[in-house]
């Protein structure tokens, strides 16, 4: 098994660690609800998103949290869709990403667009504006917040050992 790979595998305590990252997504979205929403979006747990760099098993929680997050949204079903089809894609790009920082623009990409045009059928606002602001949010707190952490984190061979088995 390559350490970014999938598991052939899965015990017990690596679908706990799944679950319990699925879980802290949806809690610090829920928690912070209103930052996490709308056009200015500060979704804090779009940090954990980076931990699909590190092993690809966690695509599968941030997923499935952010499906879960978004039934909490104002805008509940499109955000089910739409949010949840953004993470999707940026979980697949963060896949083929060379390095962290390339990593990290996946969602801001993907939610700039994908929530971008959402929030433009939705409220019939400017498309750019929509994206301008969500892809603001999603660069602060995954471009910089989120590589600042884990590159600080890399150095901690625990959390290493903890993210990667």
């Amino acid at each position: 098994m390559s350490e970014k790979g999938f598991s052939q595998k899965v015990t017990a305590g690596r679908l706990a660690k799944l679950a319990a990252v699925a879980a802290v997504y949806v809690a610090l979205t829920y928690a912070l609800g209103f930052m996490s929403y709308m056009g200015v979006q500060f979704r804090v747990a779009e940090v954990l998103m980076l931990l699909c760099f590190y092993r690809k098993d966690y695509g599968i929680s941030l997923i499935v949290g952010c499906f879960i997050a978004n039934i909490f949204s104002p805008m509940m079903l499109m955000d089910m869709i739409f949010g949840t089809s953004a993470t999707i894609l940026a979980v697949l790009l963060i896949y083929l990403s060379p390095n962290l920082l390339i990593a990290s623009f996946a969602p801001v990409l993907t939610n700039a667009v994908i929530v971008g045009a959402e929030l433009t059928v939705s409220f019939h606002t400017p498309f750019w504006l929509n994206a301008l602001q969500v892809a603001a949010g999603e660069f602060v707190c995954v471009s910089v917040v989120g590589v600042a952490a884990f590159k600080l984190l890399e150095k901690n061979a625990a959390f290493m050992r903890l993210i990667t088995r």
